[in-house]
């Protein structure tokens, strides 16, 4: 069987990187944006820095600002309409996941009229045409949206996220911009962050895992466990290694798929708009710990990448709780909630997120096989 890597066109990684942002809309011919973000990063004078560079080389943009944390259905039509009533023929994303997965699906369906019911996009959908053509600018250094080809949407009047996963979605073009990440408060840089080495501790252990994702995982863990720290603290180094940790991340999780720890996370987002790195971190470490004995020795080498001295001489045993005590270590270094009940999640509750989870598109790559009592099981000792 052959093993698919689907990547996205052009990316640029680095401090200042937001300056290609003009060339590219230039030489590819672009005409107006309709640029995705959200009123916080208006309000911070985040996105002045891209669309300053816009309207200094006569660059025509209008702003689409309705994102909000978890985006929903209906921000993603009003974002539609927005496009059309403007006549934008190329997006701009920027922000964190939520900017970049609206924009995904807004230019999933402008390009695809027939999927107009925002659901019928759930789950591998084959489209037809490729979306609008988008730059995606990511505020945050943790989903890795600017280079994967999933994207999440919450169905509010369901209580359920849905995960979308289409090759078509990607954005043409990455700036991965560690300047456009500096703004980002403590908690937001460590919940991303964790976010982040969670898709690489997934996509490492996944059932779909290969080579050379292995290989792709395997770097993001060392990179995003020796900078999380010093990105907390904002220091401009941590910042720049956290924002590339992250991509290498999405590069291999995108064509490899998640697991239950992401599968057990999206429900949170739904009923309680938990934030997703924080729903992630707080589940990774137990997720870890139920699937240890159906991973072989992977979790050596994520205690290895993470730093943990003298893998070599440890039982399987042995290897397995470091690697779990590291990523514990990791998230209670960053200030990470430690159970369900401090993010507010509702004992009552637990049944029904079993429920939503086990039908998660992320749980079937889990190595180990699952069921919703196992999985409430689960979410009752994270309580």
């Amino acid at each position: 069987m052959a093993n698919r890597m689907v990547l996205n066109e052009t990316s640029y990684i680095g401090a200042g990187a937001i300056e290609n942002i003009v060339s590219e809309a230039q030489i590819r011919g672009y005409k107006k944006a309709l640029i995705v973000t959200d009123k916080d990063l208006i309000k911070f004078n985040v996105v002045s820095n891209v669309t300053d560079l816009l309207k200094q080389n006569d660059l025509a943009f209008v702003i689409f600002d309705e994102v909000k944390p978890n985006p929903t259905i209906n921000v993603v039509k009003s974002g539609i309409e927005k496009f059309k009533a403007v006549g934008a023929d190329y997006l701009i994303a920027i922000g964190g996941g939520s900017s970049i997965d609206t924009a995904k699906a807004i230019g999933i369906i402008i390009n695809n009229p027939e999927f107009s019911d925002v659901r019928s996009l759930e789950g591998a959908v084959v489209t037809n045409n490729k979306c609008v053509p988008i730059i995606a600018v990511p505020t945050t250094a943790g989903t890795a949206a600017e280079v994967t080809i999933n994207y999440v949407v919450t169905d509010e009047e369901k209580k359920r996220k849905f995960v979308c996963v289409d090759p078509h979605d990607i954005p043409v073009i990455a700036v991965v911009d560690s300047k456009m990440m500096s703004s980002m408060p403590k908690g937001l840089t460590a919940a991303t962050g964790m976010d982040a080495l969670t898709h690489a501790i997934e996509g490492y252990i996944t059932k779909g895992a290969w080579e050379l994702t292995d290989t792709l995982h395997l770097k993001a863990i060392e990179i995003i466990s020796r900078s999380l720290r010093s990105a907390v603290a904002n220091e401009p180094k941590g910042r720049e290694d956290m924002a590339l940790g992250q991509y290498v991340a999405g590069m291999g999780f995108s064509n490899v798929g998640l697991g239950l720890v992401h599968g057990m996370a999206h429900p949170l987002g739904a009923f309680y708009s938990t934030p997703h790195g924080v729903a992630n971190a707080v589940i990774l470490p137990y997720v870890m710990e139920y699937n240890a004995a159906y991973t072989g020795e992977k979790y050596r080498e994520i205690a290895r990448h993470m730093g943990v001295e003298g893998v070599d001489n440890m039982s399987k045993e042995e290897y397995r709780k470091a690697a779990i005590g590291a990523v514990r270590k990791l998230s209670e270094d960053v200030k990470i909630p430690k159970t369900l009940k401090e993010i507010g999640v509702k004992e009552e509750d637990l049944h029904a997120l079993a429920e939503s989870a086990l039908a998660d598109a992320c749980t079937p790559g889990n190595p180990r096989d699952t069921n919703v009592q196992e999985i409430f099981e689960i979410y009752k000792s994270i309580y």
